[in-house]
């Protein structure tokens, strides 16, 4: 397989996010959704809107979420709503929370690893193509959380979210294998790549990096200082060079992070959506 491109620019403004967008080259078709992540209430980290809001303008793109598997904000479709009002994404933009009703849209997965079957939010059929705006940083279980993690539990719906975490046994939720459930989120992600068959461009920003995840309610403070923002049409190849600088990092507050990951075994997600063939290891950072 050849490399696949990664674009890497240190700066980290609204608009260098734009701008990574643009550098790829492409034009998302049809209705466009932009999966970020919301916030959970009382996180301090995750990425406002204010930053967001020139890239989602850019493709004129509806934020799309789904809600989550355990107690806090976000939780309930009537909560979740609330939570996007008080973080100002209902407010400045277009919201879809994907499975706010259901049934769920249950996508194969025939080669999975894990799990042979996603739960996604049935209101992803109506969007032709995706932006994935992720914030890579760490995360309690994941180890850390960028392009694949957005794909997979982000884009899972409540019981798909408990699907992927008990590797196909929702009351298994909190004491499935671990392995298995990172190897699980690579195979709903491969699902989700399928379904938009090559409509789908991805832009993280590596700010506000702190070892836990914004859907936590308390979260530690960033540990180590902003990288940049990057962009690919590769998951894998984008996750990998996010960590790989991590790696690179002469920051002093890099091992926290490492320990975060590394304790996880977080890169497993990246070899295994690698060996789904949704992306390559193999990359070419460019610095623009």
């Amino acid at each position: 397989m050849a490399k696949s491109i990664v674009y890497f620019t240190k700066e980290r403004t609204p608009q260098a996010l734009v701008r990574m967008y643009e550098t790829l080259n492409v034009q998302l078709p049809g209705k466009v959704a932009v999966k970020l992540h919301s916030g959970e209430v009382g996180n301090q980290n995750f990425l406002r809107p204010e930053f967001m809001a020139p890239a989602i303008e850019r493709v004129q793109g509806t934020v799309v979420e789904c809600n989550t598997a355990y107690d806090g904000g976000r939780n309930t479709t009537e909560k979740h709503w609330k939570t996007m009002d008080l973080h100002g994404w209902s407010r400045h933009f277009t919201v879809d929370i994907l499975d706010a009703e259901g049934p769920d849209l249950e996508l194969a997965i025939p080669n999975g690893a894990c799990i042979q079957k996603n739960f996604v939010g049935k209101n992803i059929q109506n969007y032709d193509s995706m932006l994935v705006l992720s914030h890579f940083k760490g995360h309690p279980m994941g180890g850390f959380g960028g392009a694949l993690k957005q794909l997979s539990i982000g884009l899972a719906s409540s019981f798909g979210k408990a699907y992927i975490h008990g590797v196909g046994d929702p009351s298994n939720f909190w004491h499935s294998d671990h392995d298995s459930f990172l190897r699980s989120m690579a195979d709903a992600a491969s699902s989700v790549v399928k379904l938009f068959d090559g409509k789908i461009a991805y832009v993280s920003a590596m700010m506000n990096m702190s070892v836990d995840c914004d859907c936590c309610e308390v979260a530690e403070d960033p540990c180590m200082a902003d990288i940049g923002i990057l962009s690919s049409l590769d998951p894998v190849a984008l996750d990998k060079a996010c960590l790989d600088l991590v790696y690179a990092s002469k920051d002093p507050g890099r091992d926290h992070l490492l320990e975060r990951i590394e304790s996880r075994n977080g890169a497993l997600i990246i070899d295994a959506a690698a060996a789904l063939g949704i992306g390559s290891k193999e990359y070419e950072l460019i610095e623009v």
